[in-house]
């Protein structure tokens, strides 16, 4: 196999006209890989990965292969997957209010250009679920918001359409199936690329910890910052440390460690069902 990209989770190898996509422990914030791993994130992520492609495998196609078919020492943490010519737009969609969103409607009252009610405020409900996509910023770089006239005079009209549309209907979905296991989906981003056939697939990895923000709904409450089943306890705690989000990052403590790989094992448990050992 041949080492294609090392981004700052995942591995890319060709195999053949096949791809290998290795998920690894490293975790990344704002744009920054942490020099501290989070034991079995890899294996997290690409179990979680799995389940939710095969939940949407009838609303939008995806780029899996196998999940068994690839080399022994990336097993349980590696898709062999087919090659995709990857749209250069992150897709995200926001049902909830919170974070970078919530930092530029108070600014402007609007999110990527999508204009909001006023009176909102942490973790308010949205009206309705709406597309805010970002660019798709190289390594140490950050992406940035752009609005979706900025997709349209990228991509073009009918593919930023196509794009909206997906995005929308996999967060729904999405968000669907994980209320009725007792976790509310803020928001997730999504990658789309062409197959060498033509169609537009999902890509890269699906409604995990890594790619959205999970909370538990019973404790859900607006107004106030929620326990959050992601990296968002990382984000936290390296505001709290004081460090100014450029490389190079701290070490993260082991009681942070720990208590992150707890939350990815609880909401991987309680989305799918499966216990995890």
């Amino acid at each position: 196999m041949e080492l294609l990209h090392s981004g700052k989770v995942r591995d890319v190898y060709a195999d053949g006209d096949d791809l290998i996509l290795v998920a690894s422990d490293r975790i990344s914030i704002y744009d920054v890989v942490l020099p501290t791993p989070i034991p079995d994130k890899g294996k997290l992520l690409t179990a979680l990965s799995l389940w939710w492609f095969e939940q949407l495998s009838d609303l939008v196609p995806n780029h899996v292969i196998s999940a068994s078919d690839v080399p022994a020492e990336f097993a349980g943490r590696a898709i062999r997957c087919r090659r995709l010519e990857m749209v250069p737009v992150e897709c995200v969609a926001r049902g909830y209010l919170t974070g970078g969103g919530l930092r530029e409607y108070e600014r402007t009252g609007m999110v990527s250009g999508v204009q909001l009610p006023r009176g909102l405020g942490e973790a308010s409900i949205l009206p309705e679920p709406i597309f805010t996509p970002s660019t798709k910023a190289p390594a140490g770089e950050h992406d940035e918001p752009i609005t979706y006239a900025d997709v349209v005079a990228k991509v073009g009209e009918s593919l930023a359409e196509r794009l909206r549309q997906i995005t929308i209907d996999v967060y729904r979905r999405g968000a669907e199936i994980a209320a009725d296991r007792g976790i509310l989906i803020a928001d997730t981003k999504l990658e789309l690329g062409w197959a060498p056939d033509g169609s537009l697939l999902l890509g890269d990895e699906l409604l995990t910890s890594d790619s959205s923000r999970f909370w538990p709904a019973e404790s859900y409450q607006p107004g106030r910052v929620q326990f959050s089943y992601d990296k968002q306890y990382v984000r936290d705690w390296a505001v709290n440390s004081g460090w100014n989000k450029q490389a190079p990052a701290p070490d993260v403590p082991t009681e942070v460690v720990e208590a992150t790989r707890a939350r990815y094992v609880e909401v991987y448990e309680k989305l799918t069902g499966n216990s995890w050992s």
